[in-house]
């Protein structure tokens, strides 16, 4: 318990950490706040929810997309000057929208246009950001810190929905303006870092970018652990997404209002943020591989309920038991992940974990609406708790 404490006290005394964090919470929340404004936006404009649909698949499209260069890139550059570029490009590209809006010129193609490139613009990010956190945290603190990287993402996702709703409200281009500030103020506080977060040097001649690449994989497949995770959080990824999808479609069906629908979100929020929170203590108490055994069945337990169970409560008891103990797996393993992978690899071995896991998470609904459509609800969430079984 004290080493615990006495962790959160080095993390809040770390400098270049701590405005790290709070820059990219903000970032963090404005971004979450403008891909729940973009379908709204799109189906407001032309009453196509296909259009809706389209701009919501942009945003991941991008993401997916850089992934693996963005993980090349942050292996070969100076990491600060990566997101520094990350952030300016989000701030100005949120700005062009929000004049757009102002002057009522907004158009489906420029919404599309701004969700790709933002998205690849996150995708640059993330790579660089995680590499950093390595190098500005000592290695007895990387439980604490990914835990705490946890609870921002919560934060930004129990948040985004309502203030952006909020927002929304007041202007439809409204939340673009907020994004826009927000990556203004991850840009002035990544100017602050005092650390030098540019890569060691390569040994070695240069190799072409798709051997490089193909490095951070080598590293991923010749470590049993790493090669286990990356293929049972792909898997994972696309039976939850898919159970949860069949879920929504259920209370949809059965006329639930949106209103009581969005508990769910709510109580997944409230369960990663707690989850967070207990994280690092968590992680101290278990060793990785028991941490991780644990996790994966605490994936499929809460699921059970829900074969006899088609409510919002047993939907919000499900996603907040599964969120209260996920992100002590994702900090454990991602510290231990940081910690066991040399700095030189760290951006591709990041970024080849995240394409491959991210990867099949579109074909969640796809796969959800098809076991839905001709098995129906029951049996389609039976077969999908097998599977994550």
């Amino acid at each position: 318990m004290v080493r615990n404490v006495s962790g959160y006290r080095r993390l809040a005394r770390n400098h270049d950490f701590t405005i790290l964090w709070v820059g990219e919470t903000i970032s963090e929340l404005g971004s979450t706040m403008s891909l729940f404004v973009f379908p709204l936006l799109g189906y407001h404009l032309t009453g196509s929810t296909a259009v809706a649909a389209l701009l919501e698949a942009a945003a991941l499209l991008g993401m997916v997309a850089m992934m693996l260069p963005a993980g090349l890139l942050a292996d070969r550059f100076d990491r600060r000057a990566l997101m520094l570029c990350a952030s300016t490009t989000g701030a100005f590209l949120y700005a062009g929208l929000a004049v757009a809006g102002a002057l009522g010129a907004l158009t489906i193609p420029h919404l599309a246009a701004v969700a790709l490139l933002t998205g690849v613009a996150r995708s640059a990010f993330q790579p660089a950001q995680m590499a950093a956190i390595r190098t500005v945290v000592p290695a007895e603190d990387l439980p604490t810190a990914f835990s705490q990287n946890q609870a921002r993402q919560h934060i930004a996702s129990l948040l985004g929905g309502p203030l952006g709703g909020a927002v929304y409200a007041v202007r439809a281009w409204a939340p673009f303006v907020v994004d826009a500030v927000s990556y203004t103020v991850s840009v002035l506080t990544l100017r602050r870092i005092r650390t030098d977060l540019r890569p060691r040097p390569r040994e070695g001649a240069p190799t072409r970018p798709l051997e490089q690449v193909k490095e951070g994989y080598r590293f991923i497949l010749g470590q049993p652990f790493f090669r286990t995770m990356m293929v049972w959080a792909m898997v994972n990824n696309l039976v939850l997404n898919a159970c949860f999808f069949v879920v929504m479609m259920r209370l949809v069906r059965a006329g639930v209002q949106p209103a009581q629908i969005g508990l769910v979100s709510t109580f997944a929020g409230v369960g990663g943020i707690l989850g967070a929170l207990a994280a690092p203590y968590v992680v101290d108490r278990l060793r990785t591989g028991t941490l991780t055994v644990v996790i994966g069945w605490m994936c499929v337990l809460p699921l059970v309920p829900l074969l006899w169970w088609s409510t919002t409560w047993a939907a919000c008891a499900s996603v907040f038991s599964i969120l209260l103990l996920n992100p002590a797996g994702n900090a454990g393993i991602g510290a231990y992940r940081s910690a066991m992978t040399p700095d030189e690899v760290q951006g591709r071995v990041g970024s080849a974990l995240g394409f491959v896991t991210m990867g099949a998470m579109p074909l969640a609904p796809v796969l959800g609406g098809l076991l839905l459509g001709r098995l129906g609800g029951s049996a389609a969430i039976a077969g999908l708790v097998a599977a994550a079984a």
